[in-house]
């Protein structure tokens, strides 16, 4: 899996395999980092920066973010779009880290919905 080429069908020639995409663990390594963060310098550090501003500012940028993804979206600019996930993800992560909520809560709260209806578990909210 870590290797980098293999054989074609024919086992003749090496081809160029793409590197294992990154998934979760991106964001804990992010987590992690964002965390760290926050006794840095606000001039030396953007995430720093955030935290100092306080909540309010960090979650309006969480919805700026959600905004310009939106719009990337409709304009179907998929590089864009890519682009404006990562902000909205970071700052999401911002806000979490802000507020001492770990990603593995959000992560359970998705594997508790796994296998579930998106619409029995609107349903469910409202009982």
């Amino acid at each position: 899996m870590g290797d980098k080429k293999s054989t074609d069908k024919a086992g003749e020639k090496p081809v160029e395999k793409a590197p294992a995409p990154l998934g979760a663990e991106v964001l804990d390594r992010l987590f992690v980092t964002v965390q760290a963060r926050k006794g840095a310098d606000p001039e030396t550090s953007y995430t720093a920066k955030l935290y100092s501003r306080g909540t309010a500012k960090i979650a309006q940028k969480v919805g700026e973010e959600a905004v310009e993804a939106i719009l990337e979206a409709v304009r179907g600019d998929k590089a864009a779009l890519a682009a404006e996930s990562a902000d909205l993800l970071y700052h999401l992560l911002v806000l979490w880290a802000d507020l001492g909520l770990d990603p593995a809560e959000v992560w359970s709260k998705l594997g508790q919905r796994e296998g579930t209806s998106g619409i029995d578990e609107k349903k469910s909210r409202k009982a």
